[in-house]
Parts: structure tokens; sequence; C-alpha cells
């Protein structure tokens, strides 16, 4: 986010931040679409710390919920699991994106699938109420990301002085899903009241390893969310014939020994992370760690 929108989020600026520029490791470019001009600027390594995440005080965890609870009655519980973004709600390590992925029918996905039609179903809805939201999809297979936006939410809930300042959720998923993912439902009562369809925590943990082991960058988010799996002690070890498939299928079983067992998956697991570049690691991680209580 630009210091021009962490100033105008604050109140210190009475002016409309006409375009918003991200930092990051990709390399510059920028977009212009409907909403404004997005610039995206390349930040190198150890310039990557010295920021935090704000928290909204409830506003996008209600929407992420509203945003389950729009895909609930559309019928999008039935071909899709969610995976992550879900809040306390569900044992799901937060984030700032609603991740899923397609269910599987005899070894081939199921075809009720239609995320764009989902999003804009749930815009509508959301119009109805009284909010001003539009959603959009970016079809970039084998992820799909949709995405919901509410002009206004934030100033109605006392959090911002801008009248029109966009909260957004992203939802991606996951159009070809490695096989052997378990799943199961839970009534969630947080918010909104909803039956919950989302992998099971042995495939959860599944998921992150692969993360982990495959990505060919290091992300701060991929340790913090290991950190959090494993200290968990009541947490089932992983689901293996999901993680071996998605090894697999992204073609990295041959640099881990492939297939991974019940005595072996940690021990590919801690070597990759020691091969890890730790001041990237850390850099990218410590915004997402509480800001410490005031003494």
């Amino acid at each position: 986010m630009s210091g021009l929108s962490a100033l105008g989020h604050a109140g210190a600026i009475p002016e409309f931040v006409a375009e918003v520029t991200r930092c990051g490791p990709g390399r510059p470019h920028a977009r212009q679409t409907p909403l404004g001009r997005f610039s995206f600027r390349h930040l190198k390594p150890e310039l990557r710390g010295g920021y935090r995440l704000v928290d909204l005080g409830g506003g996008q965890e209600y929407l992420q919920a509203r945003i389950l609870w729009g895909l609930k009655h559309a019928g999008a519980m039935s071909p899709l699991a969610f995976q992550g973004g879900m809040g306390p709600a569900v044992p799901v390590r937060p984030a700032e994106v609603l991740r899923g992925s397609r269910l599987r029918a005899g070894g081939v996905c199921r075809d009720d699938y239609d995320l764009r039609g989902w999003m804009r179903s749930f815009a509508r809805q959301l119009r109805r109420e009284g909010y001003r939201a539009d959603g959009s999809v970016r079809d970039r297979r084998p992820v799909q990301t949709g995405c919901i936006r509410v002009r206004g939410m934030l100033h109605e809930a006392r959090l911002s002085p801008h009248r029109d300042e966009v909260l957004g959720v992203r939802v991606e998923v996951d159009t070809r899903p490695p096989k052997g993912a378990v799943t199961e439902t839970r009534l969630v009562r947080r918010h909104v009241s909803l039956r919950l369809h989302h992998h099971d925590r042995a495939s959860l943990l599944a998921s992150k390893l692969h993360a982990v082991l495959c990505r060919p960058w290091a992300k701060g988010r991929d340790i913090h969310d290991l950190a959090w799996y494993l200290g968990d002690p009541t947490w089932p070890p992983p689901n293996l014939a999901m993680l071996n498939a998605a090894l697999t299928q992204s073609g990295a079983g041959r640099d881990h020994h492939h297939p991974l067992t019940a005595q072996a998956w940690r021990g590919a697991v801690a070597k990759r992370v020691r091969e890890l570049p730790w001041d990237a690691i850390v850099a990218d991680a410590r915004p997402r760690q509480p800001a410490p209580e005031p003494e």
C-alpha cells in the first residue's frame, strides 16, 4: 500500500488517493482498472520490513463470513471445499484471502462450478441490501481468483474517515487440485450461520507442507503458518496421500524421495527449511506478528 493510502486510511490527509502502490519482490509495472490505477514497484529483500498489518476491526472478517454465506446460498458448498482464510470460526490459520479447491467425484473435478456466476450473484445480493458492491473474476488457471469489493463499509463502521474507501476480499480456487483430500462440514456461527464445507485438518497441513517444499521462492507466510500448525500438539499428522499426489502433480516428487512416508516427511521439511534465506523469511513474516502490548 502506498504511503498516501496509509495517510488517507489514518485520516491524516483529506484527498482521495487515486493510485495505489504495491511494493514487493515482483517486476515493476502498472495497471489501469475501473477502480483506479495500481502501480507495482520492486523492493529489495533487505527493505521488506518496517511495516505492520492493520486490524480493520472485524470488517474484513465480517465480509469474509458474508462471502461464505453468499457462496453457500449460491450452491458453491457442493463443488468446493475451503482451505484457508476463514478466521477462528474453523480450525484454519486466518488469512487475507479465502482459499478453496474444486472437489473431485470419481477422480474427476465436478462440473457444477461457476465462480464468476457466484461472485456476480453475491455482489447483486449486497447491492440489494444497500451496499455499493461489485464482483470480478480473473481466470488464471489453475488458480482462479474472484474478488468482492464494498465501497463505504469501513466508513459506516467508523474505521475510516473516507466515505469511498474500499474493503475487498479475494477468493482463490484451485481448479486442478491434487487427489486424496479429505473434507468435512462444520457449523459456523460467527457473523452468520452456515454449514461450511472445508478440508479436514490433516489435509490442511498437507497443503501447507506442499507449499513449503515446492514454492520456488521464500515466503514468510508459509513458515508462519507451518509454525502455527506444528505448534498445536493436538493437530493430526499430514494427509500423506494428498501430499504425495500434490508432489507428483507438481513434478517435485523426485526431489523429496517421493513418496514421503510418516517417518520421512519431517526430515524433508526440515531440510527445505534449513535451505531457505532466513533474512527474507523474517522480513516477510514480521508484519504478521501481533503488535506488542503497551507498557
